[in-house]
């Protein structure tokens, strides 16, 4: 459960397309054009568009513009850095802009998401902006400063700015009017002394539209009927009052339970944790919780500071998007991808919930049955024994995409 975040406007199902000369989030990603499912209610409700665009190559890199970095085995790195100050604190920096991406639609949100490495006293600083149809561009609003684990330096998200264009609340861009273009700009420092290794690997954002809310026509059960994936089952309710300086454990911790849970499922983070107290059973739920703790929205929800934590352990891409149905899921389940999905609902909407309501929820999407129905590992459930569910394939589509848009966390080995 998100802590305290009443989550943002819910989106009408998009058709999933991809810019023509930018990389897909990974291959996983569906096809531009990609049929959804076969039921003729499935294809009514793509009323609205999702596009995902990033950047993560040399030649990717060099389409934008940069100053104070270079490129190195398809990643950004520093070179010739200028000085600059950040926090009132001196480092040398440099930049990297992308160029305008055009994702065909007007996009009411924008969530960027990006993979870094940061040792020491180094940050990576996200900054996004956007442009109208009649050709007005937002000021650069700066999204997030983050860094994994920096003594000197808290990672936080910046949502205090506004302008006429947009607003940022914690994690998303949310546009005052449907944009046409955007750009993201990353920011790179490091302190002058030690000079830490900073470095970009991918970034980018999902652009997505916004429509009034409203019942999902339930999507056709595909291939992944039948398939359920060997996830590990973490309770986020077993560390209630860990850690106050990290969320408090408990009704906090599902975004950072459920990201364990897909890193264990590939064998990835096997400890020590030195930060957690000796004793705590699955202690790699804590360290995930510090790990991608938000010291600005004071909670562990921040979607791109959880993908981001993963991307530093993985060899794959891990980044936020969006799907349009349980349909597109199946495909990250049958390439044995599982998905950790944003949900919110009320009161006898999810028959079967260890909770009654969340404004906020995380869980982790396993697999289908054979009828269609989901196998998810909910971090709610009271023990580890109680976290994995089954639930009814419409009920789940329907809190899934009308609290979030189908926003949901790939994790790929």
């Amino acid at each position: 459960m998100a802590p305290s975040r009443v989550r943002r406007p819910l989106l009408a199902l998009p058709v999933l397309a991809l810019v023509a000369g930018a990389l897909a989030p990974g291959a996983l990603a569906p096809a531009a054009g990609a049929d959804p499912g076969t039921s003729a209610a499935a294809e009514r409700r793509a009323a609205s568009s999702i596009q995902h665009t990033s950047w993560s190559k040399g030649r990717d890199w060099r389409a934008g513009t940069m100053r104070g970095v270079r490129t190195a085995k398809g990643s950004l790195l520093l070179k010739k850095p200028r000085p600059g100050k950040l926090r009132g604190r001196s480092y040398q920096t440099g930049s990297w802009t992308s160029p305008w991406a055009a994702p065909g639609f007007g996009a009411t949100e924008l969530i960027p998401s990006w993979e870094a490495v940061t040792t020491g006293d180094s940050v990576v600083k996200v900054a996004v902006r956007a442009r109208t149809a009649d050709g007005r561009t937002s000021s650069w609003d700066s999204m997030a400063e983050w860094t994994l684990d920096n003594p000197a330096v808290q990672r936080r998200s910046l949502a205090s700015q506004a302008d006429d264009l947009g607003r940022v609340n914690v994690d998303t861009w949310v546009a005052a009017a449907p944009v046409t273009q955007w750009q993201v700009r990353v920011k790179l420092y490091r302190s002058p002394t030690a000079r830490p290794l900073v470095r970009v690997d991918r970034v980018g954002a999902v652009a997505s539209a916004i429509a009034p809310r409203g019942s999902t026509p339930t999507s056709t059960p595909g291939p992944a009927a039948g398939t359920v994936l060997d996830v590990p089952a973490y309770s986020q309710m077993t560390h209630r009052g860990h850690y106050p300086q990290w969320g408090n454990g408990g009704e906090a911790w599902c975004s950072p339970t459920s990201v364990a849970m897909v890193l264990g499922h590939y064998g990835l983070q096997p400890g020590p944790f030195p930060a957690v107290a000796a004793g705590h059973a699955d202690p790699q739920v804590d360290h995930t919780a510090r790990l991608v703790y938000d010291h600005a929205y004071r909670g562990t929800g921040n979607w791109a500071f959880n993908t981001a934590y993963a991307s530093t352990l993985t060899t794959g891409d891990a980044y936020v998007t969006r799907l349009r149905n349980l349909r597109e899921a199946e495909d990250y389940i049958v390439a044995g991808v599982p998905l950790v999905i944003s949900v919110a609902f009320g009161t006898r909407q999810l028959t079967g919930a260890p909770i009654s309501a969340s404004n906020g929820h995380l869980l982790v999407v396993v697999g289908f049955e054979a009828d269609g129905d989901v196998v998810v590992n909910d971090p709610a459930g009271a023990s580890n024994g109680a976290v994995r569910r089954v639930y009814d394939r419409d009920e789940l589509e329907d809190v899934w995409i009308n609290a979030s848009g189908g926003t949901a966390y790939v994790i790929n080995r």
